[in-house]
This record gives C-alpha cells, structure tokens and sequence, in this order.
C-alpha cells in the first residue's frame, strides 16, 4: 500500500504503518490522521512528538504503562483519567494509533 503526499510516495505496511520512518514528517502524521478520523490538536501532537523522541532515544515505541506514566507528568491527571484520555485522543487505541500517525512500527504486544 502507499499514498502520495507532497510528490512523495509514501510505502506502508498492510495496517497503514509507514515501511520507510525517515518518510514521516508533520504533513504525513496530518494524512494518516485523517485516515484515523484523529483531528490533530495540541494533545495529540504532544504524545506523537513524545512518541517520536522516546522511539529516537531507545528505537521502541514505549510501552503503554510508559505512556500513561509520561502524559500524567505531562498533563498532571491521575493515571486511570489519563488513560481514558488518551483513548478519547486516540480512540483505537492511544499506542497503536499515536504510533502509527507518529510513523513509527506497531508496538509490541498490539493486536
């Protein structure tokens, strides 16, 4: 599968997950977001840009649990609001979908 965006053709993977990281930039994320039905506000853009610094510093998207733990710092609700947060951020699920809008391979343990 593949979609073009700027000139640029873009591969991924049959779930929508670009095969090519270095691909991604903000008007890729904006494409499979929409793709996603996630309008891209300042929340959403704030755990992709999490997403992407935490996979360039250990070449892994980071756990779920790892991901609460980060946005309640971030966002200073307790870890049962910030999960039900984040699935209203990313309803199908805040890691595999903020992954796969961030550019990054599905995460471990994701069906």
């Amino acid at each position: 599968m593949s979609f073009e965006i700027n000139g640029k053709t873009c591969e991924t993977d049959e779930e929508g997950y670009l095969q090519d990281l270095t691909d991604w930039n903000e008007d890729v994320a904006k494409y499979i977001a929409g793709t996603e039905d996630v309008p891209m506000g300042e929340k959403q853009w704030q755990i992709v840009n999490f997403l992407r610094s935490y996979y360039d510093e250990y070449q892994v998207a980071p756990a779920i649990k790892l991901l609460i733990k980060e946005m309640v710092k971030l966002f200073g609700k307790d870890k049962k609001e910030t999960n039900k947060y984040l699935y209203e951020l990313f309803p199908a699920g805040p890691a595999k979908q903020a992954c796969k809008i961030a550019g990054l391979p599905k995460p471990t343990g994701c069906v």
